[in-house]
C-alpha cells in the first residue's frame, strides 16, 4: 500500500444532481478512447460521487460538447474546483489532445463553470497522483524478487496511446514529474525487433516511437508485422473479428485465451517490449519505490503479464540488471486511477476540505 484509498460510491440515481455545498470538484480523465467525468462532493476526509459518466470519445467533434452533455442537469454554480487528465502535453492552461482533434483550455472551462480553480494534467500526471492514494489490493506484482523500499516510483501506461512519467521522492515527500516518454525513439534489441523497426519504417518513415508499438495501435502493429513474416498461421474467424470490433481488443483477449497462435505470438512480444520500454524508464529515475503500470492494456492482458516476457524485456539491460531485479513491477487494477488522481489533486491544491 501506497497510501490509504479513496473511496467511490455509486453514482446518485436521481437525474438531477442536488449540491448541498460549494466543496463540489468535477474530475475527468480525457483519453483518446474514452472520457469520463464525475462530480464529488468533499467533506473533510469523506469523498461522495455525485454524479458519473463515461462517453466514448470519438463521439463528440469538441470536449465543450462533451463536457456541456455532463453538465446539462447539474447546477454548474455549486463547483468550486475542476481538475481533468488529459492525454497531451499541457501548456499555458492548454491542451491540443495527442489522439484526439481536441483543445481544452483551462480559462474556458473555467468561464463555463464560473470558477477559477481549474488545472489540466497530463493523463499520466493525474494517474501518478491517483496512484499514491490507491490501496494494495489495486495491485498486482510481476516481480518475483522484488524488496519494499523507498525512493522514486516510475509510472508507464499503455493504452490508446503510451505515457511515462516520474514520482520523485525528495526523502519527505513526492512530486510528480509529466513527461511525453512514450513518443521516444523505439529501439529494437535483437534481430527480430530490427526486423519489425524496417517494417515499421514504410508506415511511419519519419520517426518510430514506443507508443507505435507500445498501445493499443502498436498490439496491431505487431501483429501485423508477425503476420507479414509468417510468423504463424492466420486465423480466418480472428480476421474477420478485426474488421467487426477494436482489432486491439480482438488480439488482446485471443492471446489471453491462447486460442490464436498468431495473436499469443504478437501479445508475448507486445509484452516483451513494454518490459523493456519499462526496464529504459528505470534506469532514468531508478524508481526503487517501484514501477507501476497503469493504462488500459495492462490489467486486460494481466495473465500473459505474469508469464515472464514482460520480466525478460525488463531485466535485459546487461551490466545493469542486478540494479533492476529488486525493484517492484506492479500492474494497476483500477481502471480509473487518473480520474481519482485529477479529485485528489483538486482536493489537496484548492483544499476542498473542512
Amino acid at each position: 500500500m501506497i497510501h490509504a484509498g479513496l473511496s467511490m460510491p455509486a453514482p446518485l440515481p436521481a437525474l438531477r444532481v442536488q449540491i448541498r455545498s460549494r466543496r463540489i470538484c468535477l474530475a475527468g480523465d480525457v483519453g483518446g478512447t474514452k472520457t469520463i467525468l464525475a462530480l464529488f462532493e468533499i467533506e473533510g476526509d469523506d469523498v461522495k460521487c455525485l454524479k458519473k459518466e463515461q462517453f466514448s470519445s470519438i463521439n463528440y467533434q469538441t470536449f465543450t460538447e462533451l463536457l456541456a452533455s455532463f453538465l446539462a442537469d447539474a447546477d454548474c454554480s455549486q463547483i468550486a474546483a475542476v481538475c481533468i487528465g488529459v492525454a497531451g502535453v499541457i501548456a499555458d492552461g492548454r491542451c491540443e489532445t495527442t489522439n484526439l482533434p481536441w483543445v481544452l483550455s483551462s480559462k474556458e472551462i473555467g468561464e463555463r463553470i464560473n470558477t477559477q480553480n481549474v488545472w489540466l494534467l497530463n493523463d499520466l500526471e493525474a494517474t501518478a497522483w491517483g496512484l499514491l492514494d490507491l490501496p494494495e489490493h489495486n495491485f498486482v506484482e510481476l516481480n518475483p524478487d522484488a524488496q519494499r523500499q523507498q525512493g522514486n516510483i516510475a509510472v508507464i501506461a499503455a493504452g490508446t496511446g503510451l505515457g511515462e512519467a516520474i514520482i520523485a521522492w525528495d526523502g519527505a515527500e513526492y512530486h510528480i514529474i509529466a513527461s511525453e516518454g512514450g513518443h521516444a525513439d523505439f529501439s529494437p534489441t535483437n534481430e527480430r525487433e530490427i526486423a519489425l523497426l524496417r517494417h515499421l519504417l514504410e508506415k511511419y518513415p519519419e520517426h518510430i516511437s514506443c507508443e507505435r508499438l507500445i498501445s493499443g495501435e502498436g498490439l496491431v502493429n505487431i501483429y501485423q508485422f508477425l503476420k507479414h513474416i509468417n510468423c504463424a498461421q492466420t486465423n480466418p474467424e480472428t480476421e474477420q473479428q478485426m474488421t467487426e470490433r477494436d482489432p486491439a481488443a480482438v488480439i488482446g483477449e485471443a492471446g489471453v485465451a491462447g486460442s490464436d497462435a498468431l495473436c499469443v505470438e504478437a501479445l508475448n512480444l507486445f509484452c516483451r517490449l513494454y518490459g523493456a520500454e519499462s526496464g529504459n524508464l528505470a534506469l532514468k529515475c531508478l524508481p526503487y519505490g517501484g514501477v507501476y503500470l497503469a493504462g488500459g492494456i495492462g490489467a486486460k492482458i494481466l495473465p500473459v503479464l505474469q508469464q515472464g516476457e514482460f520480466m525478460q524485456g525488463f531485466l535485459a539491460k546487461g551490466r545493469c540488471r542486478a540494479v533492476l531485479q529488486k525493484i517492484s513491477v506492479k500492474v494497476c487494477t483500477n481502471p480509473e486511477v487518473a480520474l481519482l488522481g485529477a479529485l485528489s489533486y483538486a482536493k489537496k491544491t484548492a483544499k476542498l476540505e473542512l
